[in-house]
């Protein structure tokens, strides 16, 4: 354990912002920076939550021989000191390319199993100023986007709309935890792929390794371009709210004035967003595309494509649906499952899965529904890309059938998988658009370390 003279103002300096009450999964791989995390961790929550309970969870990824031993060896550590551990196995064929983005989202993915499965609020990550850095140099060396990576990885992300990922570190060096658990007698694991620069993030390592300034600038970087990212989504989502309705289902409706508002950097990243919330495309539309059409709209009626979404521009307003093009067949679907990226299909105890598709034009055309205001034309187009049962799979819109506690939730595809806490503002406007379920509220008290984070 830490000595009394180490272990408080280091675990308070670190722990003091996050309310781990409901308790912390702790991603521990058995490097410096992962048993550092967890030897801090456990000496924080035995002073400050003493009921909260505290997971060590090793993921194996299975790509190297020695991978099980290395976990069985974080697995001894934890039962020294009493600490629960579990091994999440990856599973399955790996990818021939890109296995490191593979493996890290198998990673979370097996992390927030074992959250959900012990019922505990918040998994923990040993990141620190190092990889933030090294983060923020790959994606400034890829270049293109819109600049919003460059904030790096921010200090809370909520995982799947459902557990949030801390990193309490990512303000500490590396050789600082180093040396912390040298002096406490701890030894850490080296994993070889550290060191392979087959990768990129190796290669980038070595890089800052050798030229100190680099990395205090990348900091640099990512700090101003965390709070210009987190300005950004302020003002985007002032725009939503103060422009953007729902008509009916699947339809949105932009404000006439919206394609003039002078601040036209907000203007194109709200623009963005509800394309892809439209579309139920993971990633935003690219923002020259999006500048472009936005700029279209300005000078007169439209009616375009982009990320899967049509923007259809009239007097009466600016409309953004799911385009009829490429939308799921009809299939077997199971409850709490993602259709379309757009909707969130459950059903009643009594069923399990079901034939979901889309409604369909024919379907579409012969509804009666109608929106004052609104062209029929554009109320049957949005419905006609609407999730319903089916009694079989099938092309024609016929066999429909009603399943009691069927319902298609909206979702909002950019903010569902991954959710920076620097993008809580847009996020939240969206949901509240779209009628979508309210975001769980971060973990963090105020500001965290030395990056706001915007309150829900």
């Amino acid at each position: 354990m830490l000595t009394p003279g180490a272990g408080p103002g280091l675990a308070e300096a670190f722990f003091q912002h996050i309310d781990f009450s409901g308790g912390a999964v702790a991603a521990v791989s058995g490097g410096s920076d992962s048993i550092a995390l967890l030897v801090l961790l456990k000496h924080h929550l035995d002073r400050a939550f003493p009921a909260a309970p505290l997971l060590a969870v090793t993921v194996d990824h299975a790509l190297r021989p020695g991978s099980g031993a290395e976990a069985a060896g974080v697995a001894a550590f934890c039962a020294a000191r009493g600490i629960p551990h579990r091994i999440m196995v990856w599973r399955g064929e790996k990818p021939a390319q890109g296995l490191p983005a593979a493996a890290r989202e198998a990673r979370y993915r097996l992390l927030a199993e074992a959250a959900a499965q012990s019922g505990i609020a918040a998994i923990a990550t040993g990141h620190t100023a190092d990889d933030q850095a090294e983060t923020v140099l790959m994606r400034q060396a890829r270049g293109g986007g819109d600049g919003r990576g460059l904030a790096g990885m921010a200090p809370a992300t909520l995982y799947d709309g459902r557990i949030w990922i801390v990193r309490p570190l990512l303000g500490v060096r590396r050789a600082a935890l180093r040396a912390m658990l040298r002096g406490e007698g701890i030894a850490w694991a080296e994993d070889p792929t550290n060191v392979d620069k087959t990768f990129e993030r190796p290669r980038t390592r070595a890089a800052l390794a050798a030229d100190e300034g680099k990395l205090h600038a990348a900091l640099a970087l990512a700090e101003s371009s965390a709070r210009a990212r987190l300005d950004l989504g302020l003002r985007a989502a002032a725009l939503i709210r103060a422009n953007a309705g729902l008509p009916c289902a699947g339809l949105m409706r932009l404000a006439p004035a919206f394609a003039a508002v002078p601040d036209r950097e907000a203007a194109i990243y709200a623009l963005r967003i509800l394309l892809a919330t439209a579309g139920g495309t993971r990633f935003l539309p690219d923002q020259r595309a999006a500048t472009a059409l936005l700029e279209g709209i300005g000078a007169g009626p439209v009616r375009a494509t982009l990320s899967r979404a049509v923007a259809d521009s009239r007097r009466s307003g600016i409309f953004l649906h799911r385009e009829g093009r490429g939308l799921p067949p009809a299939s077997r679907v199971s409850g709490g499952s993602i259709w379309d990226g757009r909707r969130r299909i459950t059903f009643g105890d009594a069923v399990a899965s079901a034939v979901i598709a889309p409604l369909g034009a024919a379907a579409a055309a012969a509804s009666t529904a109608e929106v004052a205001g609104i062209a029929r034309s554009l109320v049957r187009r949005a419905l006609a890309a609407e999730p319903v049962p089916r009694g079989a799979p099938g092309p024609a819109p016929s066999g429909l059938e009603t399943i009691a506690g069927f319902a298609a939730l909206p979702v909002a595809a950019p903010f569902l998988h991954f959710l920076s806490c620097l993008d809580l503002a847009p996020a939240g406007a969206v949901a509240a658009l779209i009628g979508a379920a309210a975001i769980p509220p971060p973990p963090l008290r105020g500001h965290f370390g030395p990056r706001p984070c915007a309150e829900a």
